[in-house]
């Protein structure tokens, strides 16, 4: 009975989804691309190689929030000032 009970919990989606499975050398390296683009502090890549090491789609995800925060950072709040900056150097 408990052979067929652990049949039915692997089949499971809800749980079969749960699973975590540490990262390959492809999803280091593709990571890696990642932060490459950006400034990025060696303390939060290093985070990102420590969850990958664990969860490879946790890290993927802690990546991505990261430079989500730093892209919306680096925008300026106010598009029209970047469009008088720009307008300036025409003039001058």
């Amino acid at each position: 009975m408990s052979k067929a009970f652990a049949e039915n919990i692997s089949s499971y989606s809800k749980w079969s989804e749960n699973r975590t499975s540490p990262a390959t050398d492809e999803d280091l390296l593709i990571l890696c691309e990642k932060f490459s683009q950006f400034e990025v502090p060696v303390n939060v890549f290093l985070q990102a190689v420590a969850i990958a090491a664990y969860d490879c789609a946790s890290a993927f995800r802690y990546a991505d929030n990261y430079l989500t925060v730093l892209k919306k950072e680096k925008k300026p709040k106010n598009p029209l000032l970047k469009w008088k900056h720009k307008h300036e150097f025409e003039n001058n």
